[in-house]
């Protein structure tokens, strides 16, 4: 019998959120790294390269992947045969300290982004807690945990559907995976649970998502089983679709694809498939009584040498002197560096705005947005010389709802985010002659270099959806929309997807 110690738990909970919050898994920066080079579309090996260079300057850096640092879920295997040395915590109560301890870190503070009341108030907790826990009681003395932190944006497009037993989950993944946009923040990987009931299906395909990236190894020894078939059917299906990185069209939207099955009733066929971003981010240890799980530290040559160099054609922009008459030369595709002010809001920001707008208060004391861009974000707090921390985009579809009232009644000349905007938001960018742009997701770190000064203007009470004045050195961004109303997140899977299907077409 062995004899685990609770502080051994919590210790390891807490080493390993840090860990995960700059360490990509090694094997999916290697996925990346194949993508990066098969990939023909100069739109989607940009975005590819930014989120590539991110991840190393995390690493060496030790500085959060992402602004969202996650929803902890986390999977424990107890076995049958361990003790604990003491009894006054359970194991939903470890994790959480542990979650605490490593969100609290003064030397890489991470966003608290978890809300209690969901329904009501949506207050926040401060501290990242409570995680979702699964326990499971298996044969053994070891505790095997495989921890993960999951961005609000990918965890949003997970889907749900229980298909007739004839159906096929092929079928139902091409025709579902285009209606689930860019907001998860392609290419990443699809865990997809097959089987048992709703929620276990549910359950399954978070779970396998914690398993290593190996579809080219399994591409290379060929399918056994009936999931490993699938595996590369989907896969294949998926990539042809031509979404590609970011969403603006290219040869690599997903890197895996995972499947978990179980027995289900026969009149069933519980299908759930859950996305996860460029930011993929869990790391797996085992407690055997002998102390804290040693997690080793990857090698930063093992990253590769990828740089991001912008074209001789790039528009640099002073956003001090710009006009609205100035965005409307600005083209769909079109690289845009930005230096000068902007402001931030994101979803409380915008319906606290709303409101006041509404009862005729006005703006907030101190808030012009006139002939600005609002940055859709919510950055992680700064440590030592930074004027921000990692201040990645969020997604941007969130504000659309927010949109007209924003051009109409604010003055703004533009939006900064990730993903698309839907139809009747690109109508109304058109109708205000605005523009939307689009900032890599996965790439926070290397956004927040570009943020040279940061401060709370507006709403300081909603923590990281506050209102920010930042001033930005050479900040990237791609134009997603344009005056005109010309979509890169439409017209770029398109092109894509007919490119593919033509050079499918040569090769047969």
């Amino acid at each position: 019998m062995s004899t685990i110690r609770q502080q051994d738990f919590i210790d390891s909970i807490e080493d390993a959120l840090q860990y995960i919050s700059f360490y990509h898994p090694l094997d999916f920066v290697q996925a990346l790294e194949k993508a990066y080079n098969k990939e023909q579309s100069k739109a989607a090996k940009d975005a590819i390269a930014q989120i590539l260079i991110n991840s190393r300057m995390s690493a060496e850096g030790k500085r959060p992947l992402c602004q969202d640092t996650g929803i902890i879920t986390c999977f424990v295997k107890v076995g049958m045969d361990v003790k604990w040395d003491k009894t006054d915590l359970t194991v939903q109560q470890m994790v959480d300290e542990g979650t605490r301890r490593a969100y609290l870190n003064p030397d890489n503070p991470l966003r608290a982004s978890i809300v209690a009341d969901p329904a009501g108030t949506r207050k926040n907790t401060k501290d990242n807690t409570p995680s979702v826990v699964h326990i499971d009681l298996v044969a053994g003395g070891e505790v095997e945990v495989m921890v993960a932190a999951k961005g609000g944006g990918s965890e949003n497009k997970s889907k749900m559907v229980m298909l007739n037993p004839s159906d096929d989950v092929a079928a139902w993944v091409e025709k579902t995976l285009p209606t689930m946009g860019a907001g998860w923040c392609p290419p990443g990987m699809l865990g997809i649970g097959i089987g048992g009931t709703a929620e276990k299906a549910a359950v399954m395909a978070k779970e396998s998502l914690m398993d290593p990236v190996d579809i080219h190894e399994l591409m290379e020894r060929g399918a056994e089983t009936t999931e490993e078939k699938l595996r590369l059917e989907i896969f294949e299906r998926a990539n042809k679709l031509g979404i590609g990185a970011q969403g603006l069209g290219g040869l690599t939207t997903v890197v895996d694809i995972k499947i978990k099955t179980a027995p289900t009733h026969a009149a069933s066929k519980p299908v759930v498939m859950i996305p996860n971003c460029a930011a993929t981010r869990h790391v797996h240890f085992t407690l055997d009584g002998s102390g804290p799980a040693d997690l080793q530290a990857p090698k930063l040559e093992d990253w590769p040498q990828v740089t991001f160099e912008v074209g001789e054609g790039t528009r640099r922009v002073d956003l001090n002197t710009l006009t609205k008459a100035d965005v409307q030369e600005w083209k769909m595709g079109e690289t845009v560096l930005l230096s000068g002010t902007i402001l931030t809001g994101r979803d409380a920001a915008h319906k606290r705005l709303q409101d006041m707008i509404n009862s005729g208060e006005g703006l907030p004391e101190g808030v012009d947005f006139d002939n600005k861009f609002i940055y859709y974000v919510g950055p992680v707090d700064a440590v030592g010389d930074e004027a921000v921390g990692p201040a990645g985009p969020t997604t941007a579809t969130r504000m659309d709802k927010f949109t007209d009232m924003m051009l109409e009644k604010t003055g703004i000349v533009g939006m900064i985010g990730k993903a698309e905007r839907g139809p009747a938001t690109v109508e109304s960018i058109k109708e205000h002659k605005s523009v939307y742009l689009m900032a890599v997701g996965g790439a926070a770190y290397l956004v927040s270099k570009a943020i040279k000064k940061a401060r709370v203007v507006a709403f300081e009470d909603l923590g990281m959806e506050a209102i920010y004045e930042f001033e930005v050195e050479d900040m990237p961004v791609t134009v997603a929309v344009d005056s005109e109303g010309a979509n890169a997140h439409t017209q770029g899977p398109a092109i894509w997807k007919a490119k593919i299907e033509e050079l499918d077409g040569k090769l047969k």
